[in-house]
């Protein structure tokens, strides 16, 4: 655990190699300086005050002086080079983990959850970035304050010396255990917390729904519960914290008693003078305060560790899709899409969300997909721009297999326009120009006009330039709608895919969109998931699914002959219209 830890550490931190080491560097100055003032206060107390030479007594007042501002000027020295290393570090890290969620497929993200990433990228890294700061400043500072400080009384007398020895011996143990105990309990804690997050984040982006439903009572049950587990894993782990300074206390101070005791007898005895017996109680007290920071940054270590080990958990995730690097050879078809004999499972061992879909869309044709809620109409369209990649089967995009397809040239060709419209904080602008970031004024002028999005943009004061909250909550969900299908068609897609995108808009709106679209001058391979049959019902080809199957393809008016499922919903809604 410790190689890996430390090889996955060392490869962000090496980019900050000189800053690493010159922050322990001028924290082990400043430990050497602060060596030598027990000894100055010994000489003070020896031959200064003994013999009442004052000028001796401010000599040695001035040297205590100077490594003092010794001591300050390395102490602030060393935090400057240690918080260069940890930001810049966790900067890195930061980076690295945002860009390879990047690169997860949506199985993926379904399979860690969206909580758990969010933790990930904000508590485990600002927890990285804390630990590896105190580990530069402190982790080879203590102990050679305390072996320094052994060595030194040592020099002053050699049987004290083995009072230090063992209580040294005794602490090392303690830390040792405090470590055993200390990493996995944090573990748990963190664990605790992504659900936690993720409970947070179900309640409040679902809060409407929670009252609507007269659900707060059972939501704040739900949150209670595991609030109080999270409560239990952080009193176990901070009972090991709590142990650290009182064991720590309890066993130095047996070993000050124990040396004060000593010293007593070897000043009466005259093997040590009163001086050197100051000097022995002041390099057991900087043992003390030490072993203390120690104990603490142990703590801190286990944490950082811990967390840093979550992180590379996400890290060292293989995105469950490998896409190809280099562009396939162009076919000569008028097929756009083609489905053969696709199986589709989220899951190795769940049910398949679609088995054996095999149908052809041609170039230019406008293709409407129904059925009934979660019979497979999002995760078909999902697989065009290969969101998912199918179990068995192949999906093509113009003859090609989309797994043979680099990411960006797949998706170039495809505009996709979710139910759920997203915008992002920024302007309007800046919104649309997702598509195509050179657009000109004229060209998002021409998307947002068969969009039916006119009016949006009229109706804010600063047009393109008005602002975007985040989340596009500034916005109705109509509104949010058509801006999103005008940024798809910014880009002028080769196919575009409408996912139940015009949900959100009334009938006479959803005509004119449909209108707009039939008559686009690029004719694209328009494919309109609708639950409304009257959005669909004039398409070229409608495909009607079923738990995940085939029920039925054709024209409108064939289905209706042929098809019971698409009967049935059309029927149901014109009865509901009339």
């Amino acid at each position: 655990m410790w190689w890996k830890f430390l090889k996955n550490l060392f490869k962000y931190l090496k980019y900050y190699t000189v800053e690493s080491i010159l922050g322990p560097l001028f924290k082990l100055l400043e430990a050497m300086f602060e060596l030598f003032v027990p000894l100055v206060v010994a000489d003070i107390i020896d031959y200064g005050i003994k013999n009442g030479d004052k000028s001796y007594i401010f000599s040695k007042f001035l040297i205590l002086i100077a490594l003092g501002v010794i001591g300050i000027v390395c102490s602030i020295t060393a935090q400057y080079f240690a918080a260069k290393a940890s930001v810049g570090c966790s900067t890195k890290l930061r980076r690295a983990l945002f860009a390879h969620v990047q690169e997860l497929s949506f199985s993926d993200l379904d399979r860690i959850g969206v909580p758990t990433l969010i933790t990930r990228l904000t508590g485990d890294i600002n927890q990285v970035q804390s630990g590896l700061n105190l580990s530069l400043r402190l982790l080879l500072r203590s102990p050679f304050v305390v072996f320094g400080a052994m060595v030194m009384a040592f020099t002053i007398n050699k049987s004290a010396s083995l009072i230090f020895l063992a209580v040294i011996a005794v602490l090392a143990a303690v830390v040792f255990g405090l470590i055993l105990g200390s990493v996995p309990a944090y573990k748990k804690v963190q664990g605790e917390l992504d659900t936690i997050t993720g409970i947070t984040r179900e309640s409040l982006t679902g809060s409407r729904v929670i009252r609507a439903f007269g659900m707060e009572n059972s939501e704040r049950e739900k949150f209670a519960e595991h609030n109080g587990s999270l409560s239990k894993k952080q009193r176990f782990a901070g009972k090991i914290s709590a142990l650290t300074s009182p064991m720590t206390f309890v066993i130095l101070n047996i070993g000050i008693i124990l040396l004060l005791n000593y010293s007593g007898i070897q000043v009466n005895t005259g093997s040590i003078t009163t001086g050197q017996a100051v000097a022995l109680y002041n390099y057991m007290t900087q043992i003390l305060v030490e072993l203390i920071k120690f104990a603490n940054l142990i703590i801190s270590i286990s944490k950082f560790i811990t967390c840093m080990n979550r992180i590379d958990e996400i890290i060292e995730t293989e995105p469950a899709m490998a896409f190809k690097t280099e562009t396939p050879a162009a076919q000569d078809t008028d097929t756009a899409i083609e489905f053969r004999s696709v199986d589709m499972k989220y899951t190795k061992g769940a049910d398949a969300a679609l088995s054996d879909i095999s149908f052809t869309i041609k170039k230019g044709e406008t293709v409407g997909i129904i059925g009934g809620t979660g019979c497979g109409k999002t995760t078909l369209v999902s697989m065009i721009p290969r969101f998912y990649d199918a179990t068995e089967g192949e999906v093509l995009v113009d003859g090609v297999d989309v797994r043979d397809y680099p990411s960006k040239e797949l998706r170039s060709k495809i505009g996709y326009v979710l139910q759920k419209a997203s915008l992002f904080k920024g302007s309007i602008r800046d919104n649309l120009k997702w598509g195509k970031t050179d657009a000109t004024d004229s060209e998002l002028d021409e998307a947002v006009k068969n969009a039916q999005a006119v009016d949006v943009i009229k109706a804010k004061n600063d047009g393109y330039d008005s602002a975007v909250e985040q989340n596009g909550r500034n916005f109705s969900g109509g509104q949010r709608q058509r801006l999103t299908i005008a940024r798809a068609l910014v880009r002028k897609p080769e196919i575009l895919i409408l996912d139940d995108s015009a949900s959100a808009l009334d009938y006479a709106t959803d005509a004119a969109l449909r209108a707009a679209l039939k008559n686009l001058d690029y004719k694209p391979t328009l494919i309109i998931v609708s639950q409304r049959t009257s959005s669909i019902m004039h398409a070229d080809k409608i495909i009607t699914l079923e738990d995940g199957k085939i029920a039925g393809i054709g024209t409108h008016e064939e289905l209706l002959e042929s098809c019971p499922v698409y009967r049935e919903i059309y029927e149901s809604q014109y009865k509901k219209e009339a």
